[in-house]
């Protein structure tokens, strides 16, 4: 059977020729109801989009990132470094924030013909990845806010274990009026690792008080605001579970704020570890994140798909562990 021409999926669509090869290219100026239908018809006529090896430069691996700012980030680009050299790649950085003469990270992929690319704490959207697939460009979400969308690979981290470890090591210190500090709440990382410190309650016998729950954006300045409605009120908690060590600073701050000690007044335990980390004083008690191995491997599993092995589709998680520190102690 012959292969439908463009012109020919170009008339049942309704479209110009130009308005086809804008979605096989995954151009940004097509509307979504057009590029819906165009797509539809490439793959009922079995349309195949030039093979991954022979599109873009394939020495360069893309990491998109929402910033580029932070230890978070170093490590993440260390990663990501490390595993594109041993592949004899280079990396290119992006930043998902950055729009250029009204150009987004997808156009400017795109345009320059990017084979793949490791987005890292960026969530694509169905209209993003459909451009990205149209124009054959394969993705690894790191770190993923949302649960990814079905075949998307993704590479994290065991948060609901982190979680869980955190918390059941302030019980094992004595404590039960223990608090949690989340990130925003509709976040797939943030709601993981306070899950695991729900059940570490619940599995030392504890209620857990939906009072001593709060939600943030993730900086120091909202978690410091946060934690202080937490130590403010009549029976306070005694210890705080930070769902990073950003928050874990703010709790620092507003202790501190409140004349409070750590961890004489008030145990913490934050999760990342970050290098900032350690050098808090008292240095803190934390969940590690092996960030960088993350990265590396978000990297080397874009170049298996990139070279072809499907097979390699999924979910990829590497293990926290807690690291004990100075920030926590029984309670008074």
């Amino acid at each position: 059977m012959k292969r439908a021409k463009l012109a020919d999926i170009a008339a049942a669509a309704e479209v110009t020729v130009p308005t086809v090869s804008k979605v096989l290219n995954g151009r940004s100026d097509v509307s979504e109801r057009t590029r819906a239908r165009v797509l539809e018809l490439l793959e009922a006529a079995g349309y195949e989009r030039r093979p991954a090896e022979f599109a873009g430069p394939v020495g360069l691996v893309d990491l998109v990132m929402d910033g580029v700012e932070g230890s978070w980030a170093t490590r993440v680009l260390g990663g990501a470094e490390q595993a594109a050299a041993e592949a004899g790649c280079d990396v290119v950085v992006l930043s998902a924030r950055e729009v250029r003469a009204g150009r987004d990270w997808v156009d400017r992929l795109v345009a320059r013909g990017s084979t793949g690319a490791v987005l890292a704490l960026v969530d694509p959207a169905p209209a993003q990845r459909a451009r990205l697939a149209a124009a054959g460009v394969r993705l690894v979400v790191l770190d993923p806010g949302v649960e990814p969308a079905l075949g998307l690979p993704s590479v994290g981290a065991t948060n609901w274990a982190g979680g869980y470890a955190a918390v059941h090591h302030l019980l094992g210190l004595g404590h039960i009026r223990i608090a949690a500090l989340g990130g925003r709440e509709d976040q797939l990382n943030s709601r993981a690792r306070l899950d695991g410190y729900r059940s570490a309650l619940a599995s030392a016998g504890v209620r857990a008080r939906a009072s001593w729950v709060r939600y943030s954006d993730w900086s120091r300045a909202e978690g410091a605001r946060q934690a202080a409605a937490l130590l403010r009120v009549r029976e306070p908690p005694t210890a705080v579970f930070a769902c990073s060590d950003h928050l874990a600073r703010g709790v620092y701050q507003a202790a501190a704020d409140l004349g409070l000690s750590i961890p004489g007044d008030l145990s913490v335990v934050g999760f990342d570890d970050l290098p900032e980390a350690s050098w808090l004083t008292p240095a803190l008690t934390t969940v590690r994140q092996p960030v960088r191995e993350m990265a590396a491997e978000a990297v080397r599993l874009l170049l298996r798909l990139r070279s072809g092995r499907t097979e390699e589709a999924g979910r990829v998680e590497l293990s926290t562990s807690l690291v004990e520190r100075a920030s926590t102690a029984p309670p008074r």
